[in-house]
């Protein structure tokens, strides 16, 4: 099932703003991607710690998160955002209200970090997004062979195309579980 534009920001309307009835502080996080780095994975690990099989996310998954900052219970609602190319094109979508960008790189998948780059570029373009925190995961660490942290800094220029906003990098494994508490961690802790 392939939902249209209007369709699709017509639900993330209607899930965000029935999400506003809350008493406690509410925090948008957006969760993107190439198809295939561990979006939803790392998403499922986090909620229910468990490693489970997903397929290609088509549209988004939503879940919602409680959290604490500052001695303060804060609701954090993830939307994990399909990474395929006829997807992307719905993110900017999803970009007004959010407060933070978790944004998942396939460390092993080396033929395709160039195009993981470029759309972190055009994402962290976008003026909704401006100096908006960003977590950018390294994932896929228990792959033999996957870049280390430094490497897709560098291979990222992520001192250059973050000026103006706070960032970091973290390496994981979003199917072992490893980084993925201290991940949801920086994005509390980042979000202002």
């Amino acid at each position: 099932m392939c939902l249209s534009h209007l369709s699709l920001l017509s639900l993330y309307l209607h899930v965000a703003m029935g999400l506003s009835s809350s008493k406690q502080p509410e925090a948008q996080v957006l969760l993107l991607g190439l198809d295939n780095a561990g979006k939803s994975t790392f998403l499922y690990k986090l909620k229910h710690n468990a490693c489970v099989t997903t397929v290609p996310t088509i549209g988004f998954n939503v879940e919602m998160l409680d959290a604490r900052k500052n001695r303060k219970n804060i609701a954090l609602t993830v939307w994990d955002v399909g990474g395929q190319g006829r997807m992307r094109e719905y993110w900017p979508s999803f970009h007004q209200d959010a407060a933070a960008i978790v944004f998942v790189v396939d460390s092993s998948g080396r033929e395709r970090l160039e195009e993981a780059r470029g759309e972190l570029e055009s994402t962290l373009r976008s003026e909704p997004l401006r100096g908006r925190p960003l977590v950018l995961l390294a994932n896929k660490q228990d792959v033999n062979g996957a870049l280390t942290v430094t490497e897709i800094m560098d291979m990222f220029n992520l001192r250059k195309i973050c000026s103006g906003r706070d960032w970091f990098i973290l390496p994981c494994s979003a199917s072992t579980g490893f980084g993925v508490e201290e991940a949801f961690r920086r994005v509390v802790q980042m979000i202002k």
